[in-house]
């Protein structure tokens, strides 16, 4: 079904085009014209005002003729870095890497040429489909903001199928993580640290204590916990009067990272009582776990789309959020399809031929099958 060909020439031609996040104004002029030219009616919408970048969300409807509500396709448009001036290099096994320099931008661009293909190959054959929604989204690789702040009121689809998942074609996740983003901000006082410095409260100390105080790592199953920056201090010879930890807790289970936020708050007010500093802890939310069951319609649809095409199906729960986490959020019954990349967020990334190929047949099958 699907073209092997084009597959490849638009593949390179997306990875060619630096689109970091908030930054992704190039790559949404591309996919616009390329949605226009297949009928799509368009809208960009205002997010990338609302944090400063230079492009939005892209909503794009085409109406179809088969029964039932439409169905939501979503990639998101936004690399990691380093993406500056990326290029795709396909090997003879069929196998497409960077050069090594760059990641490769299969996150998520792999989603993006799977669902383009497959509604060109629907045209093409001239046949009957579902009205098909597709959500292009900005930053999502920064904690999906774009799609958080997308207008849902305008989604008539009550299915969606995201293509933003590692692992072998066939797999899909129904479980995703609550992400719990906590910054701490130890204020101590500052003295000379070789006349005085029993005057001073050293911020950076207690921030070191408040850390030892808690577990980091895997805490069991379904949750993890990491500080992953710290920054404090202003020379070497002051005691540093500020220190500020920046970190996160990631569960399975909502319940969970909430109770875990709770206990590595009180570990941080007891370290700085202790010393006699002050603290200020926030919290903001990166996204808010889900759970799809298995009986659902939206995963008895990718099932038998998979095995109509002799494709074995696989369900995870991943710790990574996506923008599905916000359409289940507002409503929507989502699912995370495997699409294609490997080793992402690195400069090891890389996709595969035949992976394109086959996400774009489960696409083309998933909107041709009748409800």
């Amino acid at each position: 079904m699907a073209d092997r060909e084009r597959i490849i020439k638009e593949f390179t031609e997306l990875v060619a085009i630096d689109s970091p996040s908030f930054g992704e104004r190039e790559m949404a002029d591309v996919l616009t014209k390329k949605l226009i030219n297949m009928g799509f009616e368009v809208k960009e919408d205002g997010a990338g005002e609302i944090y400063g970048g230079n492009a939005g969300n892209l909503y794009a409807f085409l109406p179809g003729e088969l029964e039932g509500p439409p169905i939501l396709f979503s990639s998101h448009m936004d690399t990691v870095e380093p993406s500056g001036n990326k290029h795709a290099i396909v090997h003879e096994d069929g196998t497409i890497t960077s050069d090594g320099t760059t990641v490769l931008g299969a996150d998520d661009l792999s989603g993006v040429t799977a669902i383009l293909e497959a509604v060109r190959c629907i045209q093409e054959k001239k046949l009957p489909h579902r009205s098909i929604e597709i959500l292009f989204a900005m930053a999502e690789e920064v904690y999906i903001r774009g799609s958080e702040v997308f207008d849902y009121s305008q989604v008539k689809a009550e299915e969606a199928y995201v293509l933003d998942l590692s692992g072998e074609i066939g797999t899909a996740a129904l479980k995703a993580p609550t992400l719990v983003s906590f910054e701490a901000v130890f204020t101590g006082k500052a003295a000379h640290a070789g006349f005085a410095p029993e005057e001073g409260i050293h911020a950076i100390g207690t921030a070191a204590r408040a850390i030892t105080a808690i577990q980091m790592g895997r805490i069991d199953k379904e949750t993890t916990v990491n500080v992953g920056l710290i920054d404090g201090g202003l020379a070497r010879n002051i005691v540093p009067e500020k220190c500020v930890l920046k970190g996160e807790v990631r569960s399975i289970s909502h319940e969970k990272s909430l109770a875990e936020t709770e206990k590595i708050k009180k570990a941080f007010e007891k370290a700085a009582a202790e010393a006699g500093a002050e603290l200020d802890f926030t919290t903001s939310f990166g996204c808010l776990a889900y759970e799809i069951a298995e009986d659902a319609p939206v995963v008895q649809r990718f099932k038998r789309a998979c095995r109509e095409l002799s494709i074995p199906t696989h369900y995870v729960e991943t710790f990574g959020g996506s923008d599905n986490n916000n359409f289940v959020r507002n409503g929507i019954s989502g699912i995370v399809m495997a699409c294609g990349m490997h080793e992402v967020h690195s400069t090891k990334e890389h996709t595969h031929i035949d992976d394109l190929e086959k996400c774009s047949e489960i696409v083309y099958k998933l909107l041709t099958m009748e409800a």
